[in-house]
């Protein structure tokens, strides 16, 4: 029994440190500029916010106007604003529809195609709008804080915990996210 326990925790140990080291191998294109934009390589001084988003979710339409709040009120402090569509059936239409939607939006933020869903899949983002929030570690990219912008989709005038801007003020302060994890709400990304 403790060579099975032993066994599986060295198994876990494993798991978990190859999947840390993943993360900043992540590449996808960037339908803004064409290019590729990688991880590793990100432009950022305090935080890196990726934003799983799609055009074609309700609830990421709710959150517009926060985000592009958020985005202005941090962007000059250090913090640079991603967004990513787990989608994987698109298109050139469905990428200028994208074009579009951060030109319309005002805010000035990469929109990356995550077609083979490889970044859903590492960061396991279950919902859009869904936030994974990194900072520079001393061996390379790591999570700060996943989950939830804020604990009222529909009303934002109802908002009573700002769980995003929480976070992002205490990376300003030199702490650590508490929590660190909210569970978010809204469209179910699917993953094949």
């Amino acid at each position: 029994m403790k060579l099975l326990f032993s066994t599986s925790l060295l198994f876990l140990f494993f798991f978990s440190s190859a999947r840390a080291q993943d993360i900043s191998s992540l590449s996808a294109k960037d339908v803004i500029t064409g290019s590729s934009f990688n991880l590793k390589d990100a432009n950022y001084s305090q935080g890196l916010v990726l934003i799983f988003h799609s055009i074609n979710c309700p609830f990421a339409k709710m959150y517009e106007n926060r985000i592009k709040e958020l985005s202005s009120t941090y962007s000059s402090k250090g913090f640079t604003f991603t967004f990513i569509s787990p989608e994987i059936e698109v298109n050139e239409s469905y990428e200028q529809l994208l074009k579009n939607f951060v030109n319309e939006s005002g805010i000035n933020a990469s929109y990356l195609m995550d077609i083979d869903q490889v970044w859903t899949k590492s960061f396991e983002v279950k919902k859009i709008p869904e936030v994974i929030l990194i900072i520079k570690g001393e061996n390379g990219p790591e999570i700060a804080y996943r989950g939830a912008i804020d604990n009222n989709p529909q009303a934002e005038g109802s908002v009573s915990s700002r769980f995003l801007e929480r976070a992002i003020n205490q990376i300003l302060k030199g702490e650590k996210p508490v929590p660190s994890q909210v569970r978010a709400v809204g469209c179910n990304i699917r993953t094949y």
